[in-house]
């Protein structure tokens, strides 16, 4: 069982020591491997996806990825900046289906900006589809047009995509409580009107499961309303994008967010739904729930070991009923740590 280990930029390394450590005490004979990523690999290699990086991606059974990005990388060419490193290997490795849950731990409650009793026993998932949609479409660009700058972008979707992360988030829904909604702007975008008419073609399929359909600005307003409403939602890449980083911050910090990328054989790339923070890189303080969360996902997803991904979440489950809590999640009474001890508690509780 081999694991492509990418730590990336900012708080990425710090933050991956973490999950590294708790995957070792498990002592499940993981071949972990690291590679560059992102902006680390543009500062050395001069590319953000180098070939040793894509050699070990695709030989691995996992990849597990810390963040990737900052502003140091900002005034770079576009094919050189950190975030193409990530697009690439989504792209390369085929990963088509992002899984990002919400979920509120109790003990979170009043980290949420929300009332407590809008969010209490918040439980969401939403699957991204992940390599197609307007970030990958062709033509694109900028240039001169009558004398000024002309940009544009292409939005498409082939209804094979569509039907394919269809089946994937109407078999996520299965699992848990059969409520499936799904998520386009039908009345304006022609191509998710294609996305309302396959999904609503595939619901026979699912009989057990409940199809119901929303369109993009109200699922973003809803989910501030009323969140708990929703138990799996499905959309498209930028709509995803958008929705579930929304979604995140209804659970009181994206730091402790996990996702997971997957390809059609369960082959995935797990990472934490935060950013690289680089203002807090190298200061000891990231949250590393969130990444020991993916590769809690890691192992249930890709190498089907259900008991030992029960047994990281539960201890951070254990953890943040004992009051630890690194500085995004800290209120008064509870026990501020930083990133090494918040991941001693976490070894402390496996």
């Amino acid at each position: 069982m081999k694991i492509c280990v990418l730590p990336g930029d900012g708080i990425g390394p710090e933050i991956m020591a973490e999950a590294v450590r708790v995957l070792q005490a498990l002592d499940l004979g993981f071949e972990m491997e690291e590679a560059l990523l992102g902006g680390a690999a543009v500062d050395a290699t001069g590319k953000p996806y180098p070939e040793a990086t894509s050699k070990l991606a695709r030989e691995a059974d996992a990849v597990l990825l810390g963040a990737v990005g900052g502003p140091k990388w900002d005034a770079m060419p576009r094919e050189q900046r950190p975030e193409r490193g990530l697009l690439a290997i989504r792209k390369e490795l085929g990963l088509f289906a992002n899984l990002r849950p919400a979920i509120l731990y109790p003990e979170l409650a009043n980290a949420s900006t929300l009332k407590p009793e809008v969010v209490a026993g918040l439980d969401i998932l939403i699957v991204r589809e992940l390599t197609g949609d307007i970030y990958f479409g062709q033509p694109r660009g900028i240039e001169v047009r009558d004398g000024q700058r002309y940009g544009f972008n292409t939005m498409h979707y082939t209804e094979s995509e569509i039907r394919r992360i269809g089946r994937v988030a109407f078999e996520a829904a299965r699992k848990r409580n059969k409520r499936l909604c799904s998520v386009d702007k039908m009345n304006v975008l022609e191509t998710t009107q294609l996305w309302r008419d396959v999904m609503t073609e595939l619901a026979p399929e699912y009989p057990d499961v409940e199809l119901s359909h929303m369109l993009v600005d109200n699922a973003a307003m809803q989910l501030v309303r009323a969140p708990k409403q929703f138990d799996v939602m499905v959309t498209g890449n930028m709509f995803g994008d958008i929705l579930s980083d929304e979604a995140s911050m209804l659970t009181g910090s994206i730091g402790m967010l996990p996702s997971a990328s997957l390809d059609e054989n369960n082959k995935g790339l797990y990472e934490p739904s935060h950013g690289s923070a680089p203002d807090i890189a190298g200061k000891g303080v990231a949250n590393p729930l969130a990444t020991i969360l993916s590769a809690a996902m890691m192992l249930r997803y890709t190498f089907g070991k259900e008991e030992a991904a029960s047994r990281v979440e539960n201890a951070v489950k254990a953890v943040l009923a004992q009051g630890y809590r690194t500085g995004d999640i800290y209120e008064p009474g509870t026990k501020k740590v930083g990133t090494r001890e918040m991941g001693d508690a976490v070894l402390a509780a496996l």
